[in-house]
């Protein structure tokens, strides 16, 4: 059958210039086809998203308090914690945080950052929370009151921090239900910074992944325990006092929050050996639900009265649970947290633990006084130890049009 020649030739042309693109333009017949094809393809609508799905979910970014903090905890985090250039005033803190602010606001509701190179992926923001802290280092230098919390905690006997997941200027939480997500919102706020900043540490954790298990299901560590159980409620009584308090702050920091960073191993290979019985009686729960060792359910009330038949406490005085319990319910706090699992090293089988990111009102009195008490006789002290610690000041929210931090400037 013979082919028409000219048909034949539009068809190599057409199929040349989508390779080829734009460079093509402009070239007589093929600079036509190329403006033809485009104009076609830019009044075809995008397909609509189906409904339904977890990554067109959005959390507001604009409001009086941050997002990322009362927020569900979503399946991924990365925590980046960034040292300013020497000499950084509070000029360039402002303009620092007026681009940080944009694009992160972008991003948390599905748009490409202003400068985004890779604009497709900004489009499923799947939760995202971008959340910003401060350290006394850019507080100082923006001329703002550092609050008297914020520095190191103090040396606790457990600890065996190293410096490389310690301290810094300027935190940035973010949180989404997709790896994707944050890697590319990172990505995004990095390039951003790099201009006024350095990069001091990068960690990152993971939960459950959403429809794994029931809504609500508070979350296990890697040790199989629940984690995070009797936790602040977000808009309660409680909540607003202990995490949004404002007496021991100053006034820029009102709206906001306190922030606690601690990167605790957890020595698998350890705790291995240790039988079943052994485990629930170090932290005071079941592991099959997290109930207290005296109750069925996981919000049962703990009994810490009761004996076994011989006479020994059923929750051991030195469990977890009952060293963490205070008689003062001004020592509670909003607890976060996140396992990771890093490639082990030698013949262990693991390098795992807990991100456990705390936000309270004053970290002196709710964060330090629990702290000491695990210090000195928590069982679970034999199979973890702090290797990380930061602390931040996480300020409030911010209006459309404002930038986070514009009450510190």
């Amino acid at each position: 059958m013979e082919v028409d020649k000219h048909a034949a030739a539009g068809r190599r042309l057409s199929r040349r210039h989508l390779l080829l693109g734009g460079a093509a333009a402009g070239i007589g017949a093929v600079g036509a086809i190329g403006i033809d094809l485009a104009a076609k393809a830019s009044a075809t609508p995008p397909a609509a998203a189906p409904a339904g799905l977890n990554g067109n979910e959005v959390v507001p970014f604009y409001g009086r308090h941050q997002a990322g903090i009362d927020t569900v905890p979503q399946s991924q985090v990365t925590l980046l914690s960034l040292d300013l250039n020497a000499g950084t005033d509070a000029a360039t803190l402002r303009r620092m945080m007026r681009i940080l602010t944009s694009d992160a606001a972008r991003l948390s509701q599905g748009a490409p950052a202003l400068a985004d190179s890779e604009p497709e992926l900004a489009v499923a923001p799947a939760r995202l929370t971008v959340t910003f802290g401060f350290g006394p280092g850019l507080v100082a230098a923006a001329g703002g009151a550092v609050p008297s919390w914020l520095r190191p905690l103090p040396a606790f006997g457990v600890d065996r921090l190293d410096p490389a997941w310690a301290d810094g200027d300027l935190l940035i939480q973010f949180a989404a239900d997709d790896a994707l997500t944050v890697a590319h919102a990172t990505r995004m706020l990095l390039k951003d910074s790099r201009s006024f900043a350095s990069v001091r540490w990068v960690q990152s954790g993971f939960r459950r992944a959403p429809g794994s298990v029931k809504p609500g299901t508070t979350m296990r560590n890697l040790f199989g325990q629940v984690d995070g159980t009797v936790n602040l409620v977000p808009g309660t009584t409680d909540f607003e006092n202990l995490v949004w308090g404002t007496a021991a702050n100053p006034a820029w920091l009102h709206g906001g929050t306190g922030f606690v960073l601690r990167r605790i191993c957890m020595n698998l290979d350890k705790w291995d050996k240790l039988d079943r019985s052994g485990r629930e009686a170090s932290v005071g729960r079941t592991l099959a639900n997290g109930a207290p060792l005296t109750g069925t359910q996981e919000a049962d009330a703990p009994d810490f009265e009761a004996k076994t038949a011989i006479g020994f406490p059923v929750i051991p005085e030195f469990s977890h649970m009952r060293r963490a319990r205070s008689e003062n319910p001004a020592e509670r706090f909003l607890r976060r947290g996140y396992n990771y699992d890093e490639g082990p090293t030698g013949s262990s089988v693991s390098n795992s633990g807990l991100l456990f990111v705390t936000f309270q009102a004053d970290v002196d009195a709710q964060f330090v006084p629990i702290q000491r008490r695990l210090d000195a006789l928590d069982l679970m002290n034999e199979w973890i130890a702090p290797i990380g610690s930061a602390v931040f000041a996480i300020p409030p929210g911010c209006a459309a049009g404002r930038y986070i931090g514009d009450t510190l400037f």
